[in-house]
């Protein structure tokens, strides 16, 4: 390999690493924002957090490595131009596409092992992170006691707190009702105040309870009646336990989630297409039979037989009846389709739902070739860019690689949500944004091996000069 492509390598890859991990860290804290108010104070361990955190970031991935391809090749081929090292590049004899080919290979590698990645650990990932991030957002809140409100927060107890002082540990006039497994309200303790704490291991909510006034409901003689005693104790001091296991999050079962297509690799998203297909002909084949008893027909024989008489067919049926006829068979055709129409209605709804279903797997067996083909159309258009504006560092790269990025993912958006509507073939839909911004891509590389001056402003001032130049000018 000769030392050009040595050096191009090396330029690329640096600036490669430090973009995706950027882009990465920008995306994690854009779900951190999305999702703070289901994480924060609910009492996670540290590691549920982390681990949450290292799902979303393979999530993350399908936006992170086109983006960091299209900024790291501006960034790259910018300031080789910058520096004047693509001048000297191209004195040395090397075109601009023999200076594109070591750096193609690369993105062609990370293309091929994105295609991987999105076939196999993505489906595995998206099913972590979804079912991870569920039991997170339906698990309840670790703030214990908040001040003014009754909190059954913990199954079996309601309490309420009027007053907390700031350490958020010393508690005033407190209010405990204990719930019987029936939901009766039999047992109410009154304290003056209270000092709250966990055991070491915790598993136990200690409440250490002063001036404590004990309320007790029970049955007498006749069972039938649940208040029939009542029992008073009053406590100098006393501690309530309160169990916190129900308060630990609980892992749902993640095959509830493996329907879902994001959690699919290609095999299997291609059988759940063959099955919605199946069950679609197979509701064809049953709206058929349903109707056949409501079609009227003649049947001929196929050969012609001597001796009978075959009438010519009528223009208009109805114009050999009489007029009470003609109403009768009118009123019968629409009573056959007010119930053509309803049998149909429920029937077609499920077809257009089976429909879009067949539209949404296809759709997610596209996206996991699109991921590969975006990295290499980006690098075709992000290359030649850089080597056009010269200019390398985090300023104008970041500025296009934006537009164009925002471009491709508008376009995308858009054409995925076409499919998921039944508007629009998935395969059109998925690669609608890839055909748009191709041409761009060859357009840029066309001018950039010509040496254009596509972003030259003074070609444009002079431009708009002798454009103007007929309009009077004051003296």
């Amino acid at each position: 390999m000769k030392k050009i492509h040595l050096l191009l390598l090396k330029s690329f890859i640096r600036p490669f690493i430090v973009t995706f991990l950027i882009v990465m860290f920008v995306l994690l804290m854009l779900f951190l924002f999305k999702y703070i108010d289901d994480l924060i104070g609910k009492g996670f361990e540290w590691y549920i957090i982390l681990e949450l955190m290292l799902y979303a970031s393979a999530t993350n991935v399908a936006m992170a490595l086109p983006l960091s391809v299209l900024l790291s090749s501006i960034m790259t081929y910018g300031s080789l131009g910058e520096n004047y090292e693509l001048v000297a590049i191209k004195s040395a004899g090397i075109s601009l596409r023999r200076a594109l080919t070591p750096m193609f290979l690369v993105v062609f590698i990370l293309s091929v092992a994105a295609f991987l990645f999105s076939d196999y650990m993505l489906p595995k990932a998206n099913l972590k992170y979804f079912s991870l991030l569920y039991d997170a957002r339906q698990q309840k809140s670790a703030n214990f006691l908040p001040q003014g409100i009754f909190s059954s927060t913990f199954p079996g107890y309601s309490i309420r707190v009027n007053k907390k002082d700031p350490d958020g540990q010393t508690l005033h006039d407190i209010m405990i009702y204990e719930k019987t497994p029936s939901g009766n309200n039999l047992i109410v303790t009154l304290a003056k105040e209270g000092k709250m704490y966990r055991t070491p291991n915790g598993q136990y909510l200690v409440l250490k309870l002063k001036g404590v006034v004990r309320y007790e409901e029970g049955s007498g003689k006749n069972s039938f009646n649940i208040r029939q005693t009542l029992t008073r104790e009053r406590f100098k001091e006393t501690e309530q336990k309160i169990d916190l296991s129900a308060l630990k999050i609980h892992r749902t079962d993640e095959s509830e989630f493996k329907s879902a297509y994001q959690m699919m690799n290609l095999k299997q998203l291609k059988e759940s297409q063959k099955i919605f297909k199946r069950q679609i002909d197979s509701s064809n084949k049953a709206n058929f039979k349903m109707l056949n008893v409501y079609i009227k027909y003649f049947s001929l024989p196929v050969k012609h037989v001597k001796g009978i008489k075959y009438l010519p067919v009528r223009v208009n049926v109805l114009d050999s009846l009489k007029g009470f006829e003609k109403v009768n068979v009118i009123i019968n055709a629409l009573s056959e389709a007010r119930s053509i129409h309803e049998l149909l209605k429920g029937r077609v709804d499920r077809d257009n739902e089976l429909f879009k279903e067949v539209q949404r797997a296809a759709l997610e067996y596209q996206k996991k070739f699109t991921l590969s083909a975006a990295c290499l159309v980006l690098f075709l258009i992000g290359a030649p860019l850089g080597a056009i504006i010269r200019k390398g560092g985090l300023g104008l790269p970041v500025v296009v690689s934006v537009i164009f990025f925002l471009i491709y993912y508008i376009i995308s958006t858009i054409g995925e949500k076409y499919v998921k509507d039944g508007g629009l073939s998935p395969i059109v839909g998925s690669w609608i944004a890839i055909i748009i911004i191709t041409p761009i891509g060859i357009f840029l590389s066309y001018k950039a091996a010509t040496d254009s001056v596509i972003f030259d402003v003074d070609l444009y001032k002079r431009v708009f000069k002798n454009a103007f130049k007929w309009l009077p000018t004051r003296k």
